[in-house]
C-alpha cells in the first residue's frame, strides 16, 4: 500500500488542499473559501468533509500517513496560528489540536511562508541549496529563511517575518496593528491600494478606472500593466522598489544564496522581477552585490502552498527536522 500525504494551504481568503505523493506528484487537488467562517470550528467541519470527500475519489491501495498545513501566523512549535492579520479568527487558535479529532493520522503546521520554503527545499529550486530565502505574495506577504540547511524559526517559532517589517515609517495602516509593514505595499491588497492611491495623486485615463477596490485584483493590475497602462506599470515600479530594498535589508541578516518570490502577486514576472532586482542591487550592502539571484519558484504554479505543507510529513512518522 503506498503512502500519500495531505497539504494544505491555509490563505486569507482561499484554502488550498491536495492528495500527494512522497515523490511530490499532487494526484488530486480542491479549494474552499476561508474568509466566509467566523468560527473556526464551522471551517474546520467543512474543510474535513471536502477533504474526505477528495480522499474517497482518489486514495485506493494508499494510506495516508500525514497532514502538512501552512498557515499564516502557524507556530510550528505548538500546532497554534498565533494574532493573524489576515483570518477572522483572532487570538491565538490551537488549530493542529481542533484539527486531529477529523482524521486519524498525525497533523503538522506551520507557518504558510515557512511550509513554502520548506516545499521548495524539498520539491523545488532550492534542492541541495542551504542557505535562501522563501517570499510568499498574496493576501499578504510572508518569508521563510533557510540557514545552514535549516529553517529559521527562532525561540518562539516566529522568525523571518519580513512582512511586518516597516517599509514606510508611520505609512499605510496594516491589519497587525502596527503602521508601514511591508505586506500593506506588496501584498496583493497592496498593489490595488498603490492604484488608487496614484489615481488621486496623479488623475491619468487608465485602463481600470471604472474598478472599485472591491473588484480590482492585483491580477488586473498587472495584465493593464501588459497592455501599456502606465499607471500599473508604475504600480509595479514602486512596489518593486519596496520590496527589493527591504529584501536587501534581509541579506544582511541571512546572506543567501537566492530569493525565491511565489504567490499570486509574484505571477506578474518580469513587471514585478525586473523593478525588484534593480532596488536590491542598489540597496545591497557592497560585499553582498551581485552575489544573490532573485528568481521565481521551481514548483508548479498554484502548488506551492500544497507541496510545502505535504513535505512537512516526514517519511519516519516524527516530526521532520526543518528547525
Amino acid at each position: 500500500m503506498e503512502d500519500v500525504v495531505i497539504g494544505i494551504d491555509l490563505g486569507g481568503t482561499y484554502t488550498k488542499f491536495g492528495i500527494v505523493r512522497r515523490s511530490g506528484e499532487v494526484l488530486a487537488s480542491g479549494q474552499i473559501a476561508t474568509d466566509r467562517w467566523d468560527r473556526v470550528e464551522d471551517f474546520l467541519e467543512h474543510l474535513s468533509e471536502a477533504l474526505h470527500a477528495l480522499m474517497r475519489g482518489n486514495v485506493e491501495l494508499m494510506q495516508v500517513a500525514g497532514i502538512g498545513i501552512g498557515a499564516p501566523n502557524g507556530n510550528y512549535l505548538k500546532g497554534t496560528i498565533e494574532h493573524a492579520a489576515n483570518l477572522r479568527w483572532k487570538g491565538i487558535v490551537p488549530f493542529a489540536d481542533l484539527f486531529r479529532p477529523h482524521f486519524d493520522c498525525p497533523v503538522y503546521l506551520t507557518n504558510d511562508a515557512n511550509a513554502a520554503a520548506i516545499g521548495e527545499m524539498v520539491f523545488g529550486a532550492a534542492r541541495g541549496m542551504r542557505d535562501f530565502i522563501v517570499v510568499t505574495l498574496g493576501t499578504g506577504l510572508g518569508s521563510g529563511m533557510v540557514t545552514s540547511g535549516r529553517l529559521l524559526y527562532g525561540h518562539d517559532g516566529f522568525a523571518g517575518e519580513l512582512g511586518h517589517t516597516c517599509a514606510i515609517p508611520d505609512g499605510r495602516q496594516c491589519g497587525c496593528g502596527r503602521k508601514g509593514c511591508l505586506e500593506t505595499y506588496v501584498s496583493a491588497s497592496g498593489i490595488c491600494r498603490t492604484f488608487f492611491e496614484l489615481m488621486v495623486q496623479h488623475p491619468r485615463p487608465s485602463l481600470l478606472s471604472q474598478e472599485s477596490f472591491d473588484s480590482l485584483t492585483s491580477r488586473k493590475v498587472a495584465e493593464a500593466a501588459l497592455q501599456g497602462d502606465l499607471v500599473a506599470m508604475e504600480v509595479f515600479e514602486r512596489a518593486g522598489s519596496v520590496l527589493g530594498a527591504r529584501l536587501a535589508d534581509a541579506v544582511a541578516y541571512t546572506s543567501p544564496e537566492a530569493i525565491f518570490l511565489c504567490g499570486g502577486v509574484a505571477r506578474a514576472g518580469e513587471l514585478l522581477f525586473a523593478p525588484v532586482r534593480r532596488s536590491f542591487e542598489e540597496h545591497l550592502l557592497q560585499v553582498f552585490r551581485e552575489k544573490i539571484r532573485i528568481l521565481p519558484s521551481g514548483l508548479p504554479e498554484g502548488q506551492v502552498g500544497i507541496l510545502g505543507a505535504a513535505a512537512l510529513v516526514p517519511d519516519s512518522g516524527s516530526p521532520a527536522d526543518f528547525s
